[in-house]
């Protein structure tokens, strides 16, 4: 019987990027993919992935994992809109908080050889950069603290159930297969869309925000070392380039790629300033490179979404919450609800 990992999130940019390196580099092992199809697309899934369209809050999970019994199990599900999470916090913490605890239950259930799992560079809050492993965490919205909770909860089932785990902070990660279609995170895909259809790329702020933003093939097999390699065993490690640069910055360069675009300023959120981390743990642990700098890495997505359909926009058709949410948001919300 052949040996078998799990995605969750297989969807997602995460996930179906990755399943396509396994299925090429690592062809002995079978692919399990999950996910709800609430933030990614079937599409993006190959065919030789054995999926399932499952939330991983369901019961379900349960069966999956008897069924496949995974040797190495990959969590990468989770709805990660950070600027949004304070208007979404029961959906937050039911989408982070309580679908890992299920994943957590099924690893131990069905002694996973190792989980790993992608936490945020949310968990470090408004710290000073560079961020690294060894800071404590302290997350200033409900997705970082969801994530950071997460992280918690897996090392405690490390403790006392005996759980292998590796945990990665990636950042901003960006690429062919990302949903570009979303109003609220992937900032890269959100300027691609809304150039495409002759919008405004939106930033919030002056633009003076900071953010180290990671091209999509530099982090596959550093992922499927976090799995395999010892030195990864119970280690917290970022995993992402390291070269930062301003929202205003990569607007300008995105621009340059597409051959044009205007920039339209909103109102402030509520955000992290600056998010950059440290890199010599994923260097020295899972051999990452970065290989791809921010205008490359963009000339191929750029190819890439230029060739997508023309999706409808996903924008939430209402919040939990109202108070306090920004104009922006409002609007499309609005615009939603006439459609």
């Amino acid at each position: 019987m052949r040996e078998s990992v799990v995605i969750t999130g297989v969807a997602g940019l995460l996930g179906s990027r990755l399943a396509d390196w396994i299925l090429i580099n690592r062809p002995n092992y079978e692919v399990i993919g999950i996910d709800n199809l609430s933030g990614g697309f079937k599409d993006n899934i190959d065919d030789r992935v054995k999926f399932y369209a499952v939330d991983c809050t369901s019961n379900q999970i349960k069966d999956i994992f008897e069924t496949h019994k995974p040797t190495y199990v990959f969590h990468f599900a989770a709805y990660a809109a950070e600027g949004l999470s304070p208007f979404i916090r029961k959906y937050n913490y039911q989408n982070n908080l309580v679908a890992t605890a299920n994943i957590v239950n099924e690893c131990i259930r069905f002694e996973v050889k190792r989980l790993i799992f992608t936490s945020s560079m949310a968990v470090y809050g408004n710290g000073t950069p560079p961020f690294d492993e060894s800071h404590q965490p302290a997350p200033i919205d409900p997705y970082g603290i969801a994530k950071y909770a997460c992280e918690m909860d897996i090392q405690v089932a490390g403790e006392q159930h005996d759980l292998d785990w590796c945990i990665i902070r990636p950042h901003n990660v960006y690429g062919i297969k990302q949903n570009i279609w979303d109003t609220y995170r992937n900032v890269l895909g959100i300027w691609m869309h809304q150039y495409i259809n002759g919008q405004a790329l939106s930033i919030f702020g002056d633009g003076s925000q900071k953010r180290a933003f990671s091209f999509i093939d530099d982090i596959l097999e550093p992922l499927w070392n976090a799995a395999t390699f010892e030195s990864a065993s119970r280690q917290v490690i970022n995993l992402g380039s390291a070269i930062e640069y301003s929202i205003l910055e990569a607007n300008e360069i995105l621009k340059e790629v597409m051959g044009g675009g205007n920039t339209a300023f909103l109102e402030q959120r509520h955000e992290v300033s600056k998010a950059h981390p440290t890199w010599t743990k994923s260097v020295e642990i899972l051999e990452f490179k970065d290989k791809t700098d921010l205008r490359t890495g963009l000339l191929v997505m750029w190819e890439w979404a230029q060739q997508q359909p023309n999706r409808d926009r996903f924008v939430w058709s209402e919040y939990e919450l109202e108070k306090g949410i920004y104009d922006f948001w409002k609007t499309a919300e609005k615009a939603k609800s006439l459609d």
